[in-house]
């Protein structure tokens, strides 16, 4: 999948709040080393390189487009390709950071103990992932995808919701660290424009639908997509549109070395 840093950015300032309501919990004083797992375009990358302006700040991401936006935007940033999926820290670093990132992967209970791994004694990993797919946008998706000619193309696409329920993540990762943090947000965003959500998701889970989907086919499951999306997010009396957004936040520190079983 190709990814436009463009569609992406649109909803730029929405998106950046999780990251910054991760950050804030996150203790850290004088890290070494610091990875923005899933960087994007790197605008979280560059608050994290501000807030600890010391450390050694990298961001990971697999997506050529978006490093290629992020290097232009702070060039003194080191930004490599990386598969989240597969990537180990070596050595391990003090804040291993993922803002809206690991939801596209699969076996969070191989994942996170992994990544809490690569975490130095003393260390932290922070992890902000949405959880909205019993929502609306996603579950009018998935019908949308199902209800056309194009259902047996888009059918192999569709997954169900790969982010699980808070205390999954904490029976996954309590046992393994120091001190774990785990909260839940619903966001209500409030959009502007015709058909909102629609230009929300195009950036997002959408994506991955339009691509396969040829030129005569992607305008009728678009116009489809839309109508549902206007039926379950009308606008308001002011014309702006309520798009409630929820996300699961973790924050676990690594055991220190004199804690260490």
């Amino acid at each position: 999948m190709t990814w436009d840093p463009a569609t992406y950015g649109v909803f730029a300032q929405p998106r950046l709040r999780p990251a910054l309501d991760l950050m804030a919990r996150i203790g850290a004083e004088a890290p070494e080393r610091v990875v923005d797992l899933g960087c994007g375009t790197g605008n979280v990358t560059r608050l994290l390189a501000a807030r600890w302006p010391a450390a050694t700040v990298a961001g990971l991401d697999s997506s050529p487009e978006m490093l290629a936006a992020a290097r232009i935007e702070a060039p003194g940033i080191a930004f490599t390709r990386a598969d989240a999926g597969t990537w180990r820290p070596e050595p391990p670093v003090d804040v291993l950071f993922s803002n809206a990132a690991l939801h596209w992967l699969d076996d969070h209970a191989a994942l996170l103990p992994r990544l809490l791994a690569g975490v130095a004694p003393g260390g932290w990993l922070a992890v902000q992932m949405p959880r909205n797919h019993g929502a609306p946008s996603h579950t009018g998706m998935v019908a949308a995808a199902r209800s056309g000619p194009w259902a047996t193309k888009l059918a192999p696409l569709l997954r169900p919701s790969p982010v699980a329920e808070p205390a999954v993540y904490y029976d996954l990762l309590a046992p393994l660290a120091a001190e774990i943090d785990i909260w839940e947000t619903e966001y209500l965003h409030i959009l502007d424009g015709a058909d909102p959500v629609l230009r929300w998701t195009m950036g997002t889970a959408l994506k991955p639908l339009v691509d396969v989907l040829d030129d005569s086919e992607r305008p009728a499951f678009l116009a489809d997509y839309a109508a549902r999306m206007r039926a379950a997010y009308p606008p308001r009396s002011d014309g702006k549109t309520l798009f409630p957004f929820r996300r699961v936040f973790l924050v676990a520190r690594q055991r220190p070395l004199s804690a260490a079983p």
